[in-house]
């Protein structure tokens, strides 16, 4: 793993942290500290992939990348971006999701629908969100035609006020159970 450093014109791709400790104490802007010195090294040993940068002053900072790129130019060009990869693969996860809640199967599903119900407290007369989770079997003709169906039917029972989440969020599921008879 190599580590990309900058500080406005001042850059290097170093292929470990006493390069790029050394590289910083060649900034004159830049007071290096043990406790920074240290704070590098553990950044450099972790399994965090973010940029990370340090305060040099008021708006000014250096940043730090963990890149795979062998050189300068395979940086700048992000062969060396490490998860190019599991953006795509996100990606196709979130297609296949949309496309399993539009998908047309006729038939039995199951929902399940966590949302923000409007509640009355007695003892003081105010209103309040609560988490509620709201599990129901129907007939539909899709993922998103169950959830139409649930929030339909859970809005003429609970407050106005209530929120309900979107189809394509995590607070809602479903599953199909079968073909109708």
């Amino acid at each position: 793993m190599n580590l990309y450093l900058r500080y406005f014109d001042n850059e290097t791709l170093v292929s470990n942290v006493d390069d790029a400790i050394d590289f910083l104490h060649s900034i004159q802007d830049i007071n290096v500290t043990p406790e920074m010195e240290a704070d590098i090294r553990e950044y450099a040993e972790s399994d965090v992939f973010f940029p990370k940068r340090y305060k040099i002053r008021a708006h000014v900072y250096f940043i730090i990348i963990k890149t795979v790129a062998a050189t300068m130019l395979d940086f700048k060009q992000k062969k060396g971006v490490r998860n190019s990869s599991n953006n795509s693969d996100r990606r196709g996860q979130v297609d296949n999701a949309m496309t399993q809640l539009t998908e047309i199967h006729e038939g039995w599903y199951e929902g399940e629908l966590n949302f923000k119900r409007v509640v009355l407290i007695p003892s003081t007369g105010k209103h309040e969100y609560r988490d509620t989770n709201f599990v129901a079997r129907c007939k539909a003709n899709s993922g998103q035609d169950c959830y139409n169906r649930i929030v339909e039917h859970l809005r003429g029972r609970v407050d106005r006020r209530s929120q309900f989440p979107s189809a394509k969020g995590k607070n809602f599921q479903f599953k199909y159970l079968g073909m109708w008879k």
